[in-house]
Formats: C-alpha cells, sequence, structure tokens
C-alpha cells in the first residue's frame, strides 16, 4: 500500500502521526517541506495514497502545495492542518479540494480516523469509473411507478382531463409534464401555475387574463394563462386551494371552452387540455361544502395517484445516484458516490417531503460531505437521528389505531386502559429476556425492583397464564 505522507514543519506534530500510524500499521513519510514533497514526486516512486499537510509553513503554503497535488493527482486525498481555524483558511481549502480541515490541536484517535477514511476514499477513486447509464424522464422500478407509466402510455393519444392525487414533492408536475410530452398537444405550450401560491384578488386575473383598464393599475391588456396554454396544456398545481368563485369560473371554460377577461365583454374560445394536481382529498373538500362537485366530477375524468417516496423505497437508489450525479454537473465538481451502507439506510427513512426532500438531500451532499465517497456519518444530523420507518411506524401506527378504537368503545377509560397494556407489556418482554428473574428485567427497564414487583401486582402478571 502506498505511504500517507505528512507535511509540517513542526517536527513534534510529525513525529505525533508517524507514531499514531504507525501503531496502526499505516505506512507513512514525512517532509518538513513543500518543497521537499514536490521534489519527492519527481522521483521514480508510487504518489502518496493520503496527503496531510499543514497550511502555513515557510516557503510555499499547504494551499498551494494542495492546488499543485491536485493538479497532477486529482485523486489524492489531502487533508489540511492548521492552527489558525479561521474562516477564510477552511473556505480556502474547500474550494481547493481538500479531503477534510484539521483544526490544531487535534485528538490523534480522530485525526488516525480521518486518515484511515481518506484511505478507503483513495481505494474507491483507485477502482473502476461508475458508467451511468442515460437517465430517463423519470426514474421508478416501484409497482406503483410503473401504473403510473402505463398510464402515460395510454393516454399518449388522448386530449382527457387528467387528475394527479399525490403529496407535496412526489413529483406531480414532472408527471404533468410527462403526460403533455406524450401527446398530441406536445408541440405546444405547457404552462403551469400554483393556484395556492397566488392571492386571491389575482387569482382570477392570472388564470383568465384582464382588459385595459379592467382593475386600478390595469394599464395594458394582458393574456392570461389560458390564453397563454392555446393548443397545449395547462397545469393547475393544488386545485384544491382555489377559492370557490374561481372554481366556478373554471367550470365554466370546462363545461363551454369560453371564458372572458376581467374586465371583458366578448367570449375567448379555449382549446386547452387541463392537468391538475393536490396533495388533498377533493372527496373530503366536496364533503365539507369546500370544493364543487360538479367541478369535482368535471376534473376527474382520468385520475393518477402517485405514490409517496415510503411506498416506493426500491426507487430510492437509482434516485440518489441521479440527483448526486446532477448536482455535480449544476456546481461543476466531481459526482459523489453513495456507499451501499448509506443507500441502505436512506431506504429505511421516511423522507416526508419525498422526492423533492431527497433531491435537496443530495445536493446538500454534494456541497458538504468531506469525501467522494458519503458515508451514514455523513448525513445531516436530523437524518441520522431519525428512527427508520419501518421500524418507527410499525408500532406508531398500531398505537394510533388502537387508541383511535379506545375512544370510541371506552370513553372516560382510555388512558387507564392502553397505560396498562403498555405497561403489561413492557414488564412481560423483560422477564421473558431474563428468564423471569424480576431485578434483572428492572434493570433492563430502567426502573426500581420495589416498583417492578408492585407492578407485577398490579397487572396480575404473577398469575404463570398472565406472564
Amino acid at each position: 500500500m502506498n505511504a500517507v505522507w505528512i507535511v509540517d514543519d513542526d517536527r513534534s506534530i510529525r513525529w505525533v502521526l508517524e507514531k499514531a500510524l504507525t501503531r496502526e500499521e499505516i505506512p507513512c513519510r514525512s517532509f518538513s517541506s513543500a518543497a521537499d514533497v514536490l521534489a519527492a514526486l519527481e522521483e521514480a516512486g508510487p504518489p502518496p495514497r493520503v496527503l496531510v499537510s499543514d497550511i502555513r509553513m515557510p516557503g510555499e503554503s499547504g494551499l498551494s502545495l494542495l492546488s499543485k497535488i491536485k493538479a497532477r493527482f486529482p485523486h489524492i486525498p489531502v487533508i489540511i492542518m492548521t492552527a489558525y481555524s479561521d474562516l477564510d483558511s477552511a473556505v480556502a481549502a474547500f474550494q481547493g479540494g481538500a479531503f477534510e480541515y484539521l483544526p490544531k490541536p487535534f485528538d490523534v484517535d480522530q485525526a488516525v480516523e480521518l486518515v484511515r477514511r481518506a484511505i478507503e476514499e483513495s481505494a474507491h477513486q483507485a477502482g473502476a469509473v461508475e458508467v451511468l447509464s442515460p437517465v430517463p424522464e423519470i426514474l421508478g422500478q416501484a409497482p406503483a411507478m410503473q401504473e403510473v407509466f402505463r398510464a402515460i402510455g395510454r393516454l399518449s393519444q388522448s386530449h382527457a382531463t387528467v387528475l394527479i392525487n399525490g403529496e407535496s414533492g412526489s413529483g406531480k408536475e414532472l408527471v404533468a409534464r410527462a403526460l403533455h410530452r406524450h401527446s398530441p398537444r406536445r408541440d405546444a405550450p405547457f404552462i403551469a401555475i400554483n393556484t395556492a401560491a397566488i392571492p386571491r384578488d389575482l387569482l382570477e386575473s392570472e388564470l383568465f387574463g384582464h382588459e385595459r383598464g379592467a382593475f386600478t393599475g390595469a394599464q395594458a391588456m394582458r393574456r392570461g394563462r389560458f390564453e397563454q396554454a392555446e393548443g397545449g396544456t395547462l397545469f393547475l398545481d393544488e386545485i384544491g386551494d382555489m377559492p370557490a368563485e374561481l372554481q366556478t369560473r373554471l367550470l365554466r371554460v370546462l363545461s363551454d371552452n369560453n371564458f372572458y377577461r376581467v374586465g371583458g365583454h366578448q367570449p375567448i374560445r379555449a382549446n386547452v387540455r387541463v392537468i391538475a394536481a393536490t396533495h388533498q382529498n377533493l372527496e373530503e373538500r366536496v364533503r365539507q361544502g369546500l370544493f364543487r362537485e360538479d367541478l369535482f366530477h368535471r376534473l376527474n375524468v382520468i385520475r393518477l395517484r402517485l405514490p409517496p417516496l415510503r411506498e416506493r423505497r426500491e426507487d430510492i437508489p437509482a434516485l440518489a445516484r441521479h440527483f448526486i450525479s446532477r448536482s455535480a454537473q449544476e456546481l461543476g465538481v466531481e459526482a459523489k458516490r453513495l456507499s451501499d451502507a448509506t443507500l441502505k439506510y436512506l431506504q429505511s427513512l421516511d423522507f416526508p417531503g419525498n422526492v423533492r426532500q431527497l433531491e435537496n438531500l443530495c445536493h446538500w451532499l454534494t456541497v458538504m460531505a468531506p469525501g467522494q465517497t458519503v458515508e451514514v456519518a455523513d448525513l445531516p444530523p436530523e437524518l441520522k437521528d431519525q428512527p427508520p420507518r419501518d421500524q418507527a411506524a410499525s408500532w406508531g401506527e398500531a398505537l394510533a389505531a388502537e387508541a383511535d378504537r379506545a375512544l370510541a368503545q371506552h370513553p372516560g377509560e382510555v388512558f387507564d386502559l392502553l397505560n396498562r397494556d403498555f405497561e403489561r407489556i413492557l414488564i412481560r418482554r423483560a422477564l421473558n429476556v431474563t428468564g423471569g428473574r424480576r431485578i434483572e428485567a428492572a434493570q433492563l427497564l430502567g426502573i426500581g425492583r420495589n416498583t417492578i414487583t408492585r407492578k407485577i401486582q398490579e397487572l396480575g402478571l404473577e398469575d404463570p397464564e398472565a406472564a
């Protein structure tokens, strides 16, 4: 294995790192200046596996050395050390391509662990370059996504109105664009509008346009989104939040294919395919009187349900690799690699923000992850601390269902009933683990010996059949 090279003008730092790495059976070589490192690179021997360099040294600086190393050997991880932990140095180090930034004084064990990670990174870089196959417009191997693909295919020759149901961030607009792209209207405009993001007073003009002088500030005639989408597709996102008065106007357009600009008197013909989307249950909003039933039926000609990410976990690795690659292209940097452990961990998470949350995470990792290989430890703290969905939701959702049942059947007794069940299950499982030994069971549960004895009596667990 190639040696780890250490460069620092401080002999004591070199000595400490040499001893620590040698103890871990990691071969190393030391230098007192950047010039000595550059001279060694001119020799016939192999370059270092990892370079650990001070940032401020007599002669050439560590940042200058970093730049030259990366120019010749872009895949060598470089760890920058400094006793001057200022923002400019940290930013300069990472902009220069440093693997990590190690402020002095440092913990020797942490430094060795960082070198180990850099060695692993170097091993990955020395391997074959991962070849990415062409990415389709929508990724998804999960059965639920295959159903969506089949529906898009069946609708490819249709002008039918489509209603897309899906949670926020699940990709409803992406599906709407795919429906347009694979339709007879593909050569005409695709116009998207989020009806929940526009103030109520402006939404009517935004959709239908207005005539000059129609209201204060209307100094010129303006074409609305229906006219802009002429011959093409109008995507109405978050349709469930549309105000009641505009629901009436939209219903008339869908019924008659005609509309009026605000302040206008001449009907305008609308040759537009409408695709609507919502994260809400429109049937429930109809029952609550918040959405017109006749408009719902006009929109609900063809309905597509877009699954949340937690229902298509098998798609997470492909999506993550795609977003990592795209973020790298946008930032002009080398794409990072997600380790198998990281991908498996991501597949276990909830992702309440769905695909959009995964995309944002991949962009964060492209910027913030220290090495080219992303490990679980590199994930943001809020994701590392989040219990996997499969484990957290199974008992939590079961408890919620049991609480609903108890609230309906035993009002006034729910708290005591569920508490007794909860305590009975915990104590019973602990006793099973310890073979019935109460003191050990109490220690496992974190309660006192007297407490577990009292609870066993209160809960009737002394009965062999109950235990």
